[in-house]
């Protein structure tokens, strides 16, 4: 069974990808949140570009990845859930769970350490906020956060499949909570109730860095919620609000060759703990 999830991961993986991507997309024509301004040819090739220059160099650092080395634990007795005596469905459910507060916990720690913050800032520096948006990762950061899911995954031992349905729910929910889309107010109430929605995701992406240190679930929204780090709506309305960070404003910014030097450009601020935020109050 492990070893057919394995075998079919890329392919459900890529086709998943794809379609959400394509659904997301026209959904956005059909649908806008907010006018667009900056033409698309020039985001989404350089966004998409980051992304193929990023899963090249994954697949070229790090031999095994999360699907991958969850089949090795099983067969090697590694992690938690493979040394309890737990039904099937528990150790799916749990595994999903944990796995979605290590990318929370792990969100936070990228806004909060100056260092990993250079890196992170380059997601925050898209000038506009689309589906593709939920792509635009730092090659650098993208190493480092697959250390820590491999880490992650060799400590807990989930199951493959939990895995599997992880990274794709994931990769899903990127693409749909980045993405420039509608939803009338009474859908986003309930939905965000379930999963991070559009709305909720924005206020992340808000220039405001008091608004861009909160909203830190990609998936679930309750670690927010429970944790304190929940703003529901942005100070200055969706249509208001401005998206970005203080720095790297130009359209010229917006281009791959000038998003990977990001991280050595400028001072880190904006961060987390910086004192010129940590000193203020957070908006209602």
């Amino acid at each position: 069974m492990s070893e057919t999830i394995l075998a079919a991961e890329p392919t459900i993986r890529l086709a998943a990808f794809l379609g959400i991507l394509a659904v997301m997309a026209l959904w956005e024509v059909a649908a806008p949140r907010r006018r667009r301004e900056i033409p698309r040819v020039v985001r989404w090739t350089n966004n998409l570009a980051l992304v193929v220059l990023d899963t090249a160099i994954l697949r070229l650092t790090f031999p095994i990845v999360a699907v991958g080395l969850a089949v090795m634990a099983e067969d090697h007795g590694w992690g938690l859930f493979n040394n309890v005596n737990a039904p099937v469905w528990v150790a799916i459910v749990a595994s999903m769970l944990l796995l979605d507060l290590a990318i929370y916990l792990q969100h936070v720690m990228f806004h909060a350490i100056p260092g990993l913050w250079r890196l992170h800032r380059m997601h925050h520096a898209d000038l506009e906020f689309d589906t593709t948006t939920g792509l635009r990762f730092h090659p650098v950061e993208i190493l480092i956060s697959m250390g820590i899911k491999l880490a992650v995954v060799a400590s807990l031992g989930p199951p493959a499949i939990a895995v599997l349905l992880f990274e794709v729910l994931l990769n899903a929910t990127a693409l749909f909570n980045h993405a420039n889309i509608d939803l009338p107010r009474p859908v986003d109430r309930v939905l965000r109730l379930f999963v991070v929605t559009p709305d909720m995701h924005r206020v992340h992406h808000s220039v405001d860095p008091r608004e861009t240190n909160s909203n830190y679930g990609f998936n679930l929204p309750w670690w927010d919620r429970l944790l304190g780090t929940y703003i529901a709506q942005p100070a200055r309305g969706h249509q208001g609000m401005e998206i970005g960070i203080e720095q790297f404003r130009t359209r010229r910014d917006l281009w791959l060759d000038r998003m990977l030097i990001q991280p050595v450009r400028g001072p880190a601020s904006g961060h987390a703990l910086d004192p010129r935020i940590t000193s203020k109050e957070t908006p209602e």
